[in-house]
């Protein structure tokens, strides 16, 4: 099983990840087939030209939109998504990209995700550009996906939503909340070189943005864009061979259990509500705290207050005491630094009869491996196959293949 690596440095939108994959050799029919079977076949024609983006040569994925009243809001997509038959990996992955574009545009303009109204998600080309990516890296099944980091221009671009700064709002949402790094080499050309579906795509897709150190191209697709820039308006998609994850992954000369200075910082809160400490707690782990718990006490005056414990990073330890100031109503918190041991962990996913499967892997002091599926993947699975939980979990336990890591031992 080969690899994959997106090369965006030069941008990356939906439609020129198509005709990547296109060129690159997915058939068309295996792009369609899940288009089809959520029904969406009458609402466009798609087409795949040779083209040329300052001289270089690709293929440009053409959609042309038969009926445009399939625009809709982020509840509506989810559930014709759902209520199809596509397979399960697929479904998740499209899932997921529409999930990310959702929560960018409500963040962005202040609303719910399920109440979204936006081109991105309700245009028919962006609909065939997400599904149809989706459906191409499911047929390629690379081991690994590696991807560069993107660049995203300047300037200004016309949208239903009127004139916009580039990179426009959902982009800049997306890179932030992911904690995306991006390329600033060619930020100073005019043109919107990133959109918020190949964004979209590019975090979903990807499993690691740290390139293989040595690796060999086995075969590549270029899709360019329709846009006129300064530069070649184009994105790779190649497959490649290497030992890289052999090699990266390895657990050599790694010290297990691991050892580390924490900090510990808590606050007794006594006039907030649970759900802005819930809200609060949230922000702490999306923020990168190791962990945040919090639980009911009984304070001054009999009053019900909450204890919130985060353990946090030494590194980050100012900013987290901003954190608290910002978003509580304490006026004071306590704080201490600890020593912790962890055993090394790591990400990855196995092949399972529900297909791809992400599982999580510890390493014993021992050298002893313990594997098991995350949660979120069995309570999905649960509920898509309306099975118990045991049953979900023997399945897996007995159809479960290698591991395919997707980051260091940590």
């Amino acid at each position: 099983m080969e690899e994959c690596f997106i090369d965006c440095s030069p941008g990356i939108s939906g439609d020129m990840l198509l005709g990547a994959l296109f060129d690159l050799g997915v058939p068309k029919d295996i792009i369609e087939k899940p288009l089809i079977s959520l029904g969406l076949e009458k609402f466009y024609d798609l087409s795949f030209i040779e083209a040329k983006s300052s001289s270089i040569r690709g293929i440009k994925a053409q959609v042309k939109i038969l009926d445009n009243s399939i625009k809709r809001d982020w509840r509506s997509i989810r559930e014709i998504i759902t209520r199809g038959c596509l397979e399960i990996n697929l479904e998740k992955k499209i899932i997921s990209v529409f999930k990310a574009l959702a929560e960018a545009e409500a963040k962005v303009h202040g609303i719910e995700s399920d109440e979204v109204h936006f081109h991105e998600i309700g245009a028919v080309d962006s609909l065939v550009d997400i599904i149809g990516v989706c459906a191409g890296f499911n047929y390629l099944n690379p081991k690994i996906t590696y991807g560069n980091v993107p660049t995203l221009g300047n300037g200004w671009v016309k949208t239903e939503h009127g004139v916009l700064s580039i990179p426009a709002p959902a982009v800049i949402e997306l890179v932030s909340a992911n904690n995306l790094k991006i390329s600033s080499n060619l930020n100073q050309i005019k043109g919107e070189l990133s959109t918020p579906t190949g964004i979209a795509l590019l975090l979903n897709l990807v499993d690691s943005f740290e390139s293989p150190t040595e690796y060999q191209i086995t075969s590549y697709g270029v899709g360019v864009g329709s846009r006129k820039l300064s530069l070649p308006n184009l994105t790779r998609v190649m497959r490649i061979s290497s030992e890289f994850s052999k090699r990266k992954f390895s657990s050599n000369n790694l010290e297990n259990p691991k050892f580390a200075e924490i900090s510990i910082q808590e606050a007794w809160i006594d006039n907030q509500s649970a759900e802005e400490i819930s809200s609060f707690v949230q922000i702490f782990r999306d923020e990168g705290a190791f962990d945040v718990s919090y639980n009911a006490i009984n304070m001054k005056k009999g009053r019900i207050g909450y204890n919130v414990t985060a353990i946090l990073p030494i590194e980050k330890e100012d900013y987290f005491r901003h954190l608290w100031f910002t978003h509580t109503n304490t006026i004071g918190i306590r704080e201490n630094r600890q020593f912790r041991w962890t055993l090394l962990r790591r990400q990855g996913q196995c092949m399972t009869d529900f297909g791809k499967v992400k599982f999580k892997q510890v390493m014993k002091s021992d050298g002893r491996v313990i594997q098991k599926p995350e949660n979120d993947e069995i309570f999905y699975l649960q509920k898509k196959f309306r099975k118990s939980i045991d049953e979900i979990k023997r399945i897996i336990n007995e159809s479960i293949e290698e591991f395919i890591p997707s980051e260091e031992w940590q």
